[in-house]
Formats: C-alpha cells, sequence, structure tokens
C-alpha cells in the first residue's frame, strides 16, 4: 500500500491509470469519467470493466476485481507490488530511487532473494555449458531421444549437472559465501568434527550423507587436503576473526544434483528459482528418478507453475490453459507448437497454483497420464478447478500414452485433433464411477453416486448442481427414491460453503450515498472543527461532512454490512486524499469501488438528508424488533413489560413521524 512521502504514492498521483490500462485493455468513454472495456482477468462478451479516471482506480462489475493502478498490473503480470512499482515507473519514465527497507531483517531477506536469484543463474548457465562439454554426451543423448531439437533445448535452458560434487560448488564459491550457498538448495554438507585427519573426514562425511559416491570423488577429496592443485580454497564463511572452524566446512558441501539432465524452473517473471534433475545413472543408490530443489526463500513449489513465463500471453490470447503433470510433457507440448501449456512443479496441483493460474484464463483442459496414478490425480485436481469455478475439459490418450509420448509416435496433428474432442469433466467422471463400479447392480449404484456426491457439492452454482444430479441419474439408469433423494440433496447444499449474495446487492441505497459522500470530500478531516452548525451543513454545502456529523453523532452504521467501510472512511487520516488508498479488506475495497464507479446521480442535500432518514429509520426498526423479542421472553415481572410495552410505544410512533417519511424510499435494497 503506498503512503504518502514515500515513491509508491508519488508515481501514483502521476500516473495516468486509463493510459497504463490501455496498454492492456481497449477502453471505450463511458461517461464524463469513466472509460469502459472488456475485462482482462475473466471471460466476458459484454463490458463490465471500468476505469475511474478522476479517482484513478479500476472495477470489473463481473468479477468484483478491483483496485489502483499498482494492483492492476501486479494482476495482469502477476508480479510483486515492488515489481509493479517498478513497472509503472518505466512506463513513465521516472527514475526508480534507492531501495529502503523497514528493518535489517527485512533488508537481509531482500538481499538473500537477490543473490540466490544471482546463485541459481550462474548455476543454469554452468549446466547448460556442460551439456556441451565432452561429459555431456550422454544427456545430448537422452534429449535427442526424447525428441527435443537445438532450439527446444536453448529455450527451456536445458542444462546437464556432471557426475563430480564439487564442479559448481568450486565454480561458484569464489563469488557467493558459504552460507548463501547453503540457503540456494543447490548443495548438500555435512558438518566436520574437529580434529581428525582431513581425508578420513571428508571421506567418511561423504559415504554417511551423499546418497550417491564414487571413488573418483573421493580422490578428489583427498587432493584438497594433499597439495593437489585445488589445495588453496578460499573460505566461503569466513568468520570476522578468520577462524578455521568455519573454513573447514566448506570442502564437505557438495552438489546436491550430479549426474542429471536439468530442467530450470523460472518464476512467472522468467527468473530460475529452482531445478528439477532427471538422473542418468541406472546405479539403484542413484536417488530418485526425479530430484527436485527445496523450498527456499525464492521457490515454493505450491506457489509455481512449470512454463507459466513462457505460457501465459497465449493462455490470456487464446483464453485456456493446457495442464499436464510432468516437465518433459509440458516441454513435448509446447515444442509441437501448443504454448499455453503448463505443469505442477514437483507437487500435486495445489489452490495457490489454480489462483495464480486463474488470473490468466479460468478455462482450462487437464491432460495427466491415463494411468491410475494419473486417473487419481486428475480426480483431485478437478475437485480443486471446481471449487475455483474453472470451466473444465478433461483430456484422455490413448493407454500407454502420456502427452510427450504420443506426440512423439502420433504427431502434433493428432495432439490437436485430441485436444479438440477433450470431454467435459463430469462426463469424465461419470465415465470413471462407471468403469470402477459397475451400475447393473443396486449396490454398484450405491458406490457409483458416493464417489460422484462429493464432485456434485463442490460445484458453486446450485442450478448446476441440479443439472448435474438429473444427468447422473439419468446415465446411471438410477430409478431408486432413495438415491435419487441424496442427489437432490446434493444439488440444494454444499459441503464446503454457503453461497451468500454478493455484498454490493445487501447493501441499501442510502448506505450508498452515505459512502459516497463520505468519499467525495476534498480532504476527508478526522477532526471535528467547522462542523458547528446544527444539522452540519454550513452555507456551501459539502456532503462529506455533513454525512460525518450524521453518522458520528447518531452511529446510524452501527450494525449494518458497510460498518467497517464507513467506520474506516470516517477514522482517515487528514493526509488520505483518495478513498482508494485506505487499508481496507479486499470486500470492502471491492464494495466502495462498486459504489463509487456508480456515481451517476448527484450528491445534493435532500439526498443526503434522505439517506440519513432512512438509517434512523432502519435503527428504530431494529430497536422495535429487539423489543418484541424482550416481550416474548420468559419469567418478566409486570414492571419489565410495562416499560417494554411503553417502548414499543414510542418507537411505532417515532416511525410514524412525517418527517422520517421522506426517508424511507432509500432504505430500501439496490
Amino acid at each position: 500500500m503506498a503512503n504518502p512521502g514515500d515513491f509508491a504514492y508519488t508515481l501514483k498521483q502521476q500516473a495516468d491509470i486509463v493510459r497504463v490500462v490501455g496498454d492492456y485493455v481497449k477502453l471505450k468513454k463511458a461517461g464524463a469519467q469513466n472509460f469502459s472495456g472488456l475485462c482482462p482477468f475473466h471471460s466476458e462478451k459484454t463490458p463490465s470493466f471500468s476505469v475511474h479516471a478522476t479517482r484513478q482506480f479500476f472495477h470489473c462489475f463481473g468479477c468484483g476485481a478491483s483496485g489502483d493502478v499498482f494492483s492492476f498490473v501486479q494482476k495482469i503480470e502477476n508480479i510483486t507490488f515492488p515489481e509493479a512499482v517498478r513497472a509503472v515507473a518505466q512506463k513513465l519514465n521516472i527514475p526508480l530511487p534507492k531501495a529502503s527497507f523497514s528493518s535489517p531483517a527485512e533488508a537481509k531477506e531482500a538481499k538473500l532473494r537477490t543473490v540466490l536469484l544471482d546463485v541459481h543463474e550462474r548455476a543454469c548457465a554452468f549446466f547448460q555449458e556442460c551439456l556441451r562439454r565432452p561429459e555431456g554426451a550422454r544427456a545430448r543423448e537422452y534429449l535427442a531421444g526424447r525428441g527435443l531439437d537445438e532450439e527446444t533445448i536453448r529455450r527451456f535452458r536445458i542444462g546437464f549437472a556432471p557426475d563430480s560434487g564439487f564442479l559448481l560448488r568450486d565454480r561458484l564459491k569464489g563469488e557467493f559465501g558459504e552460507e548463501v550457498l547453503r540457503e540456494s538448495g543447490l548443495f548438500s554438507w555435512k558438518e566436520a568434527s574437529s580434529q581428525p585427519s582431513a581425508v578420513s573426514r571428508q571421506v567418511n562425511s561423504k559415504s554417511l550423507d551423499s546418497p550417491r559416491h564414487s571413488t573418483n570423488e573421493a580422490a578428489e577429496l583427498a587432493r584438497h587436503d594433499n597439495g593437489g592443485v585445488e589445495q588453496q580454497i578460499p573460505p566461503f564463511g569466513r568468520n570476522d576473526k578468520g577462524g578455521s572452524a568455519e573454513e573447514s566446512t566448506a570442502i564437505n558441501m557438495y552438489s546436491k544434483f550430479r549426474n542429471r539432465v536439468m530442467f530450470p524452473i523460472a518464476s512467472e517473471a522468467g527468473k530460475v528459482i529452482a531445478f528439477t534433475g532427471r538422473t542418468l545413472s541406472t546405479d539403484e543408490k542413484a536417488g530418485p528418478k526425479y530430484l527436485n530443489s527445496p523450498e527456499t526463500a525464492i521457490y515454493s513449489k505450491s506457489k509455481v507453475l512449470f512454463n507459466l513465463d513462457h505460457a501465459k500471453e497465449a493462455i490470456r490470447k487464446l483464453d485456456y490453459a493446457i495442464l499436464v503433470e510432468g516437465q518433459m510433457d509440458c516441454i513435448s507440448v509446447f515444442a509441437a507448437g501448443f504454448q499455453n501449456v503448463i505443469a505442477s512443479s514437483g507437487t500435486a496441483f495445489t489452490e495457490l497454483q489454480a489462483r495464480l493460474l486463474g488470473r490468466f484464463s479460468k478455462k482450462i483442459v487437464v491432460n495427466f497420464d491415463p494411468d491410475t496414478a494419473g486417473a487419481r490425480a486428475t480426480e483431485r485436481t478437478l475437485a480443486l478447478l471446481v471449487e475455483e469455478e474453472f470451466q473444465i475439459q478433461v483430456l484422455t490418450l490413448d493407454p500407454g500414452f502420456d502427452p510427450d509420448l504420443f506426440i512423439r509416435r502420433k504427431g502434433k496433428d493428432a495432439y490437436a485433433a485430441a485436444l479438440k474432442n477433450s470431454q467435459r469433466y463430469f462426463d469424465y467422471l461419470i465415465e470413471r464411477a462407471r468403469a470402477q463400479f459397475p451400475v447393473r447392480s443396486a449396490e454398484g449404484k450405491v458406490k457409483a453416486v458416493n464417489y460422484l456426491l462429493p464432485h456434485i457439492q463442490r460445484v458453486p452454482s446450485r442450478i448446476v448442481r441440479d443439472e448435474l444430479a438429473h444427468e447422473i441419474a439419468q446415465k446411471l439408469g438410477i430409478d431408486s427414491a432413495v438415491l435419487r433423494q441424496e442427489l437432490k440433496h446434493a444439488a440444494t447444499s454444499r459441503s464446503s460453503a454457503t453461497l451468500k449474495a454478493p455484498v454490493e446487492s445487501q447493501v441499501t441505497d442510502a448506505e450508498k450515498i452515505l459512502i459516497r459522500a463520505l468519499a467525495s470530500g476534498a480532504e476527508m478531516q478526522s477532526s471535528e472543527e467547522h462542523l458547528s452548525a446544527r444539522d452540519g451543513a454550513e452555507e456551501e454545502f459539502d456532503p462529506a461532512r455533513q454525512a460525518q456529523f450524521a453518522l458520528r453523532n447518531e452511529g446510524l452504521h452501527v450494525g449494518l454490512a458497510t460498518e467497517s467501510l464507513i467506520e474506516a472512511l470516517l477514522n482517515a487520516s487528514p493526509e488520505m486524499t483518495n478513498p482508494t488508498d485506505l487499508a481496507l479488506s479486499d470486500g470492502d475495497r471491492n464494495l466502495m469501488a462498486a459504489i463509487l464507479m456508480k456515481e451517476d446521480e448527484e450528491l445534493s442535500p435532500e439526498r443526503l438528508e434522505g439517506a440519513v432518514k432512512a438509517l434512523r429509520r432502519i435503527q428504530l426498526r431494529r430497536k422495535l424488533e429487539q423489543v418484541q423479542r424482550d416481550l416474548q421472553g420468559r419469567g418478566l415481572d409486570s414492571s419489565r413489560v410495562q416499560d417494554l410495552l411503553q417502548e414499543k410505544l414510542r418507537l411505532k410512533r417515532m416511525l410514524m413521524d412525517p418527517g422520517l417519511a421522506a426517508g424511507d424510499a432509500e432504505a430500501q435494497s439496490a
């Protein structure tokens, strides 16, 4: 969030959001201050995306996305806030200031992330270099056998990690300290004991900790301690005193990836942040077939989609993504011309990955392996994508064919045809149910229904759930009243969350008018100076001041759906000149954006007074309802009953006051 006085705040005042958004979205004038276009964050045919030129914010009435110029660039480019600030500054040709941090810990973390990106870039270049060397011959043969040409290898920066455990370490140790190399996830190590002979210490450490070792590596360890050419190794983590305890651990560090084809994993911005290594060894001690980088300060596998950096523009343009399991599958599909393909990176598909992908498109074709494990992965992924409201198709290839093998054997045209004939996700699930549980018997039908019920309940739309329940009953030949009742129950309820109406539809016109009034002040003062008039109005009508006066003195917003938003507007700092800069929840921010974007009627004293009267009536009705509930309570003595009856009569008389009648219409929902 930009704060007054910092660079982002100043930059935001200079940025023209209409111009910035116009680089991504075709905008048309739609009123005095509004511009509209097709929302870039969800698929639509009728424009529901608006940009407010004066208030400098955007809002989509279709998907609810809203924010300022920075959040727009963040969302459409899938980058962090600092990166969005940098991008906007570059568009305006405004030089960036030196980075500043709120604490030494924050500065250290930022520096570590920057250095780790550098480490991974250097490591990636090293692996690429090794692939071109004579020792990379077998890796080149493997890649050629998988049908990858030089252009594809170069595009994906594929490399080779040599069998030696020390070449990468020795390449990097002169530039980076030991602490950084340990944090990189590229190395393993064994702490040295204090005094034993260096050679035995190193070899024993290697045999204990490494998943794989050789006599060549033992000899290489010995060379470091026996006068070999590599004896004079600069210490990685030399302490201030220059002690040898720190230096002794450097030689115990060895490469995690050895004798493997290396596939870099990049962030959506294209920065290398991790690796997957595919072993070339058949030795049982070689470790797993695929070895992935551990999580680091720059890499969290649940938040990364492999190839998104290359695929995001094609996904946005075609408005759908192809999701495959493995990196080789992804590379092969991409090389065949289907550039909107991505893969989960060393993990099952996650909610965070779904949300990341959803920023580019809400349509997806899931193409996992057709084997049992692939089918289970498909079901898990479908369940997650359904809850995130994706439009899903499932592509099931011939038995025994993953996407990579299918394209190599049958060609890209055959894959294109299969893609075109992908089936609706629930048709796929019904087929799976029929295959696992033969529905000829009553028991089979029960099992099939129980298998499908959780999937139905994840569907957000009740209408769609009802249609699916009817379709399942028909396709499974269910005529049992009990099973039909189960399906009907699944269609009318959800196991995950209760559907709620949009917050905006629960807000009265009166609340919207007062929110507009509070946001209208050129300076949203939190002090009560100038509020000398009885009704808060002075000679020159100021809607913000009048709304503040009524709300602060009568608390008319307490208990309303908009209470937190109105409270934030009332307590805004005097320096806060734009309400969109307030620190709000996502819900309140979206609600305010939706209200302010529809400033189609002028704020007059009469409209504002009518809104205040409407909220007074709402408050009186609530008090009356509470009195009526109290009267229904047990054990009331006659004195208490009499007091409640008198209060009820008083509230009814107040509600009948003609002075409040004018505001009654304003209390109706929008």
